[in-house]
């Protein structure tokens, strides 16, 4: 019988200590948090096992073939991994069989090998050639090196209520990734994809780390939702799947696939960025909310253009400001990536595997920001978003193959700005793998930074929307909690 995954690296009980800095405001609530939160302060994370996973058969010829990364996924060498995960409860003993973890592990390290079958190209690593005549500079996917990807089991002494807690998210849900600090470029040596199950008391995280030049937010919750399908089917062999990924790349028409750094050697680009300390907690928009705040903004501009995900933002965008006490004369800016897939002429399909996104935005003064209302906030957003469009979208493409460069975050930081990730509109729950549904989606801590939002859809499903908000001032977190306008929006059920 052909062996799936091989032996276990390493058995030794790695353990990674979260101390937390405990930022909080004395208010509702305020002595249970804190009783909580101290009770994490010394949780650790024990790495029990660790293994890496290949595809369940041979690759073809043809996939072994070098897959040459697109002008996007340059562009985002020194983008962190992506982090993002489900929190499960375990399955209530049954009459004749306890859970077992060592089953549940074999299956999940099984079905996972089968859907590498369809996305393999996350079982490889990058590689770069470099010519010296002409001078030539090229990263690709060296699909023929198909190390795999890592799998790794741990535990933790602590409750899905521990996790869940009213407030600021325990530090400990940082430790439930894998590849902290990691950025794109070190997939020459790194997995492009690690995954993490780690066993809580009543629950299961399972948490995924994936490399930003191979996937946006769509792309990966596409391969987590082909992998938990891929477990229910409980298959043994090549098991076909309900939305195979498209992983040929996108070349801009008229020009070489193959794109050609200005570099010598990766020093002169690479930049490893660590972010601040942050704080980071959730807020709840019910389909109510959403919906009245998609009605509110309309109205004020007379319009029925604006977008539910516009007039959330736009809230966001206000309020956030607020927070941060911020003079009347500052300017400052909302930005949010956005897919490329559907804005392109021809559209790109939506199971196209990759990261496809850009950057649009609105910006303003804080005196117009604060006097114009929700609806002229958002209206901006909906200008940003609808001119941002095919024609858009090459030009800043060509432009890049003119003159490539690699994104640097340092350019980005800005204290008055906002930057929303990631998307409502994504299929999260879907994504079982056995357990039923999911009780939350939780985000590592890469790629974020004072004013980061990450927006994940609502439990309940309707248009409810759950937001992450990051600040490296627990201050700005207590004035955001505190915010009038911001409050009456999560009253509304």
């Amino acid at each position: 019988m052909k062996k799936v995954y091989p032996i276990i690296h390493s058995m030794s009980m790695l353990t990674y200590k979260c101390k937390e800095c405990l930022h909080w405001s004395i208010k509702r609530r305020e002595q249970l948090v804190i009783v909580a939160l101290l009770s994490m302060s010394y949780t650790s994370v024990k790495r029990i096992s660790e293994c890496l996973i290949k595809p369940l058969h041979d690759l073809s010829p043809e996939a072994k073939q070098p897959l040459h990364l697109t002008p996007l996924e340059l562009f985002a060498l020194n983008v962190n991994y992506s982090q993002k995960g489900l929190l499960f409860p375990k399955p209530p003993p049954s009459e004749n069989q306890d859970f077992s973890i060592t089953a549940y592990l074999d299956d999940l390290r099984y079905s996972l090998s089968a859907t590498l079958d369809h996305f393999y190209l996350l079982a490889s690593r990058l590689a770069t050639k470099i010519e010296e005549n002409p001078p030539s500079y090229v990263i690709y996917l060296d699909c023929k090196n198909s190390p795999g990807v890592k799998f790794i089991y741990a535990t933790v002494d602590a409750t899905i209520s521990d996790i869940l807690q009213p407030g600021d998210v325990p530090v400990v849900v940082r430790s439930f990734f894998d590849l902290n600090n990691a950025i794109s470029y070190d997939g020459h040596t790194l997995p492009l994809l690690s995954i993490q199950v780690t066993e809580l008391v009543d629950g299961i995280f399972i948490g995924g780390s994936i490399n930003h030049v191979l996937a946006d937010a769509a792309s990966f919750w596409h391969f987590m939702g082909a992998w938990s399908e891929i477990f229910k089917s409980k298959e043994k062999s090549f098991v076909s799947i309900s939305r195979p990924p498209v992983l040929k790349r996108w070349v801009l028409p008229g020009y070489d696939p193959v794109i050609s750094l200005p570099y010598t050697h990766h020093d002169q680009f690479i930049e490893r960025f660590e972010g601040p300390p942050l704080v980071e907690r959730f807020f709840h928009f019910s389909s109510a909310s959403v919906s009245k705040l998609k009605a509110k903004a309309n109205s004020e501009c007379n319009t029925n253009k604006i977008s539910s995900l516009q007039a959330v933002i736009a809230l966001l965008w206000r309020c956030i400001t607020r927070a941060r006490r911020l003079s009347d004369d500052d300017e400052t800016s909302s930005s949010l990536m956005v897919g490329n897939r559907r804005r392109m002429t021809p559209p790109l399909s939506n199971d196209y595997f990759g990261n496809p996104v850009g950057m649009v935005g609105g910006t303003a003064t804080v005196r117009e920001l604060m006097t114009n209302g929700l609806g002229w906030a958002a209206f901006r957003l909906y200008e940003a978003v609808i001119n941002y469009n095919d024609t858009i979208v090459k030009e800043n493409i060509e432009s890049w193959i003119k003159k490539p460069f690699i994104f640097k975050r340092s350019q980005m930081i800005n204290k008055n700005i906002i930057l929303v990730l990631s998307s409502p509109r994504l299929d999260m729950y879907g994504c079982e793998f056995g357990l039923g549904k999911a009780l939350a989606v939780r985000s590592g801590w890469m790629n974020k930074d004072d004013g980061t939002i990450n927006l994940y859809p609502g439990r309940e499903g309707g248009g409810s929307m759950d937001v992450e908000v990051c600040f490296t001032s627990s201050q700005t977190m207590m004035n955001l909690d505190s915010d009038e306008e911001f409050m009456d929006a999560l009253k509304i059920e």
